[in-house]
């Protein structure tokens, strides 16, 4: 990944092979590149901030809500687990955006953002919604 000013690349590798889920992937690196470009360029304009933080944390929110449907659905073994990581991303999330509402948008923040929920959606994607996508690929032959 570049600077932190040109956002998240999107690439294939990153496909589960369900369509619906890879669709709100590259959604969530658009939300996220918005959401660090944001508070480099405006951040001084709170309201555009907090717009994209909590466009983002909706939009995380329901992706959440949908994977785990799919996993329920296909009888993942590990949904119990997948479902706590999304719980305590959830946590973090929260913290990031109690941050901003105490202290405001600024290129730290961003980095913030950057650091943490970038790093945990590239891992998180890589190793444990991959294995999803497998189990999926399994049941439907």
């Amino acid at each position: 990944m570049g600077k932190i000013s040109e956002g998240l690349a999107w690439d294939d590798s990153f496909k589960l092979g369900h369509h619906r889920v890879d669709m709100q992937h590259r959604r969530l690196f658009e939300l996220l590149s918005e959401v660090i470009n944001s508070c480099i360029t405006n951040g001084t304009d709170t309201a555009k901030v907090k717009e994209a933080l909590d466009f983002l944390v909706t939009y995380t929110v329901q992706h959440f809500d949908d994977e785990e449907a799919l996993q329920i659905q296909y009888d993942f073994p590990e949904y119990e687990r997948h479902k706590q990581l999304h719980e305590d991303f959830k946590v973090t999330v929260s913290a990031l955006v109690q941050k901003f509402v105490d202290s405001g948008s600024s290129s730290e923040l961003a980095s913030e953002v950057n650091r943490v929920v970038v790093k945990w959606l590239l891992g998180h994607i890589q190793n444990e919604d991959q294995k999803i996508g497998a189990h999926i690929k399994k049941a439907t032959g």
